[in-house]
Parts: C-alpha cells; structure tokens; sequence
C-alpha cells in the first residue's frame, strides 16, 4: 500500500493511506478535484495482486439512475453504479498480478483519469 502511495506521490498526486472505523486500510487521493479512494483486494504478505479504483458522490438522490445503463453500455473500462438514494459511484479494477508493471499501472491510471473526467463532465458532477 505504501508503494502504490509512492508511486502516486511521484506523479503528483496527493496520497495517504487511511484506516476506516473497521481497521481496514485503504488509499485516498483525488484527481480531477474530487477524491476517491484505492482499495487493495486480495493482499497476502503485504503484496496485493490488485487494486480497486472507487469514487461516489452526493446528489442527495437527483441522479438519474438509468442514465448508469447507458454509461456502461458505453463505457468498458470503469462500472457505474448506484447506492440506495440513487447517488452514483464509479470503479475500476486494476490487476497487478500476474506480471504488473509501473508502466502498466501508469496506463490504466490515465485511463481512469480520463474516464472519470469523462463522468463528471457528462453527468455535471462537479
């Protein structure tokens, strides 16, 4: 976790790792002006084998939800979804194993940045 806060922190992004209520730990940056957090699925001997991009925002339940159907009809890399009060959220996997590279993970971070610029400019998120 604290290599992937590095790896962050040399692009210039904002990072630190948190620890929830629960004792679970995870990652929080930001990009585009809004935070999101990196949780770190399947972590075993301090190595996780992949990372899981999430961020949600508050619109106090005016989010059209069937508007989720046709960004991910359209959209292959990043899953929309919504919580109980019709808020949407927006994630990303990303495998770091087998084989993960820093170029690789560089890749599919722009994809992300790109993406959720993307879902807020569609969706007036800001």
């Amino acid at each position: 976790m604290e290599e992937v806060v590095g790896w962050l922190q040399s692009g210039g992004y904002a990072a630190k790792v948190v620890t929830a209520e629960s004792g679970k730990r995870h990652i929080v940056t930001n990009s585009h002006g809004t935070p999101f957090d990196i949780f770190t699925p399947g972590c075993e001997g301090g190595r996780c084998a992949s990372l899981e991009f999430v961020v949600a925002f508050a619109c106090k339940g005016k989010f059209d939800v069937s508007k989720l159907n046709e960004w991910n009809s359209e959209i292959p890399w990043c899953k929309a979804y919504y919580d109980e009060v019709n808020d949407p959220s927006l994630d990303m996997d990303i495998a770091l194993s087998p084989g993960g590279t820093y170029e690789s993970l560089n890749d599919q971070f722009l994809t992300w940045n790109r993406v959720l610029g993307t879902f807020i400019a569609k969706y007036d998120l800001r």
